[in-house]
């Protein structure tokens, strides 16, 4: 499947809401949940910093939340829009929300280059995670990399 305007305009809803984690002191990255229609349901930053959470990636605060609000079946029919891609960590949360679909702006490897020695990053594409489970998940990306690069760029750039 290729992505669509719908998809696009809500990865650069995830890119620009990522320059407000970078902003209060957390890592540059965040992701939006749209249901079907391309209705917005939630939106979330990373707050590895902010709330002194290693778990704190905006995927998975986004799923926590999005898990407590929507069920399993409204879940079903949504997609998690992010600026880069999944670590592994939230590949198994967007599998076990029941979302079957991920759309990401940059690469693991272009994340890990832009952060430089700062980097923390586990080399595997969320691709290869979600490849193993026992029921399919798309995964569309990269796309918008010179958009989402930027962000991180300068927020490395300033440390």
């Amino acid at each position: 499947m290729t992505m669509t305007p719908i998809d696009l305009e809500h990865l650069r809803m995830a890119i620009a809401l990522s320059s407000e984690a970078s902003a209060r002191g957390d890592e540059p990255y965040a992701a939006v949940l749209a249901d079907g229609s391309g209705r917005v349901l939630a939106t979330a930053l990373n707050t590895q910093h902010s709330e002194r959470d290693c778990t704190g990636h905006a995927e998975t605060n986004l799923l926590c939340d999005a898990s407590r609000r929507f069920d399993r079946e409204t879940l079903s029919r949504c997609t998690v829009y992010a600026n880069g891609e999944p670590c592994a960590m939230c590949a198994g949360a967007i599998y076990w929300s029941n979302v079957p679909r991920v759309v990401y702006a940059l690469p693991v490897a272009t994340m890990k280059a832009a952060a430089g020695a700062e980097a923390d990053e586990l080399l595997i594409g969320c691709r290869e995670v979600l490849a193993r489970g026992m029921h399919a998940v798309e995964v569309l990306g990269p796309a918008l990399e010179d958009e989402a690069r930027a962000v991180l760029e300068a927020h490395h750039g300033r440390r």
